[in-house]
């Protein structure tokens, strides 16, 4: 008796309907670019309706985070799906390992955006869409808030930002999670699950299934409430990342102690976070930085030494200016 096929998912042809098309009716892209595709509904929308609106010039790219014991299926439904839409494929495998001070989660991030920037890169593309959607946009913003986040945090996801040297683009921002499912269920599309999304050990989840439920109650218009109020803190962290480069121009491009001590404190902070963030890709907790400024009001003598753990690395005083050095670079810093 020969073996049951495995059944294809269905690709609605045409896509009718698909709330996707909207957002992506208005953009004006570089081609040919890639959609980075899970095989979940929001990037199963996403890639159906940017097959049809760029017709051949559409990749997608999937990565395997070999996370779970249901990756392999993952990788097996995307690669049904492109091959009935006709539609290139790439599957990236990632081992992805937190290093000091970073959290697993973020560590997966990053290793999945290096993915999807050297997949896109390898095949010519221009740019990589994502599918988040209105829902993750409101559950980063109130993640950031747990966290105690300032401007960068409260400003959410960016709808277009450059990373790895790769345009990345977040078309389905205004579009709430629940239109996106609806419409998969209803046209019958195939999409996979991933079963750590319903697990409420995760804040994030706990966010979502215990959390939104309660905002749509009290606040049905949360999601654009909360998108304004992120557009409001993007737009005030452009212009404090604008006062800080500034800054940091007029010291040569580093920080210079003397120059920094005749600035308010807080304009100091937005310097250091800049000149940590854009120059060295580091960050501060809120208790480093407010030792380091601490450190940077008392250096009043050319013996007073600085050195303070920042991130992966320290923040050390060279003469009259800052550095930044890993402990990998040439040992131990500051140890004689």
């Amino acid at each position: 008796m020969a073996a049951t096929p495995t059944p294809r998912p269905k690709p609605p042809d045409p896509p009718a309907g698909n709330p996707a098309r909207v957002a992506l009716a208005g953009l004006q892209l570089p081609l040919p670019l890639a959609v980075a595709y899970s095989g979940g509904a929001d990037s199963t929308v996403l890639l159906l309706a940017a097959a049809e609106r760029w017709p051949g010039q559409v990749h997608a790219i999937h990565v395997h985070h070999g996370l779970q014991a249901a990756a392999d299926d993952f990788e097996a439904h995307c690669r049904a799906v492109c091959e009935s839409l006709g539609v290139p494929l790439q599957v990236r495998r990632v081992a992805a390992r937190n290093a000091p001070g970073e959290s697993p989660e973020d560590a997966a991030r990053n290793a999945r955006y290096g993915a999807l920037a050297r997949a896109a890169r390898d095949a010519g593309l221009q740019a990589v869409l994502l599918g988040q959607h209105a829902d993750d946009q409101v559950e980063t913003l109130l993640l950031a808030l747990s966290r105690g986040a300032g401007l960068p945090g409260m400003a959410a996801m960016a709808p277009v930002f450059q990373r790895d040297g790769m345009v990345f683009v977040r078309p389905l921002l205004a579009l709430p999670a629940k239109g996106i499912r609806d419409w998969v269920a209803e046209q019958g599309i195939a999409v996979v699950e991933d079963p750590t999304n319903s697990d409420i050990a995760f804040t994030r989840n706990r966010i979502r299934h215990l959390l939104l439920p309660a905002l749509e109650d009290a606040f049905p218009q949360y999601r654009e409430t909360f998108a304004r109020a992120s557009r409001h803190a993007a737009q005030a962290q452009e212009l404090l990342e604008g006062v800080a480069a500034e800054d940091l121009a007029r010291m040569g491009g580093v920080p210079a102690i003397t120059a920094l001590q005749v600035l308010p404190r807080a304009r100091q902070a937005n310097l250091l976070r800049h000149w940590l963030r854009v120059t060295h890709a580091a960050s501060a907790s809120a208790a480093q930085l407010e030792e380091l400024l601490d450190q940077v009001a008392d250096c009043r003598t050319r013996g007073h030494q600085i050195r303070i753990k920042m991130g992966a690395g320290f923040v050390e005083r060279q003469g009259e200016r800052l550095d930044f050095r890993h402990p990998r670079e040439g040992g131990d810093p500051g140890r004689p």
